[in-house]
């Protein structure tokens, strides 16, 4: 069974009070952010790793971005993927989601063969959770969400839960198939010494547009139906009531004010 992975590297969530936006561009400003995968894409790869150990295959990571991506691969081969492709172009930035999905369909029709792709439910710098959904519609396969749990009867059906409120909700897929996970699925693996030493034998392919076979104008900002229009800072001003005395006193107080602000 091949499976694909895309992933995606992100601002680093433990960085992110460092994060602002660029008042020109509308783009966030990454210049000293670390960055990372993003969390829930480590564990789309570890379920495709588990799905990797019971069948035979291959597992393939893949993702668009700068240079500097290669790091989001490498740590998904260090995990243990087999293969990993890099996207790569001038053309590919200010991308949205649909631009993303659309980059990524046309790479994965030319350089993948696949029974199974994975995705993380969403990312942590946007959270539009709609790229793996849109994924799939370009590549015309069956797919679904927020998923929890995967099961395979054979080869060709795959049956996974997607958590409701009060429950869950059983899906069968028929292979070719996309799924997007949330991270009740597993708990990532830490690469070892031996998964980090083995990257630089695994294969590792970067693409540009002339690659793809997509034209400039059909990618990237100009290829995005969604951007960014205006940036505005929102301060809440806040009234402030110090009250002192005992805490009974004090609570019939806060009731007293409660009431007279009208807010109970």
């Amino acid at each position: 069974m091949d499976i694909v992975v895309c992933i995606k590297q992100v601002p680093d969530p433990n960085y992110f009070s460092q994060i602002t936006l660029d008042p020109i561009t509308k783009a966030i400003r990454r210049e000293g952010v670390p960055v990372v995968v993003n969390p829930v894409d480590r564990n789309a790869i570890e379920a495709a790793l588990q799905i990797h150990e019971k069948f035979s295959g291959k597992v393939t990571a893949i993702t668009m971005g700068p240079p500097q991506a290669r790091e989001a691969l490498e740590e998904a081969l260090a995990m243990g993927a087999d293969e990993a492709i890099l996207l790569c172009d001038r053309s590919f930035a200010g991308s949205d989601a649909f631009a993303t999905a659309y980059t990524l369909a046309a790479a994965i029709k030319k350089y993948c063969a696949f029974d199974l792709i994975l995705c993380g439910n969403e990312t942590v710098d946007s959270g539009t959770k709609i790229v793996g959904p849109q994924l799939a519609e370009f590549l015309d396969i069956p797919y679904t969400s927020n998923v929890r749990t995967i099961h395979f009867r054979g080869e060709g059906v795959c049956i996974v839960e997607r958590p409701l409120e009060n429950g869950y909700m059983k899906v069968e897929l028929k292979l070719p198939a996309l799924a997007t996970v949330n991270k009740a699925i597993n708990e990532p693996r830490i690469p070892n010494v031996l998964g980090i030493m083995q990257v630089a034998n695994k294969k590792f392919r970067a693409y540009g547009c002339n690659d793809v076979g997509l034209p400039a104008d059909k990618l990237g900002l100009a290829c995005s139906p969604t951007r960014v229009a205006d940036l505005f800072e929102f301060r809440q001003k806040r009234r402030l009531d110090i009250l002192r005395g005992k805490p009974e006193q004090m609570a019939k107080d806060v009731v007293a004010r409660l009431r007279e602000l009208r807010a109970i």
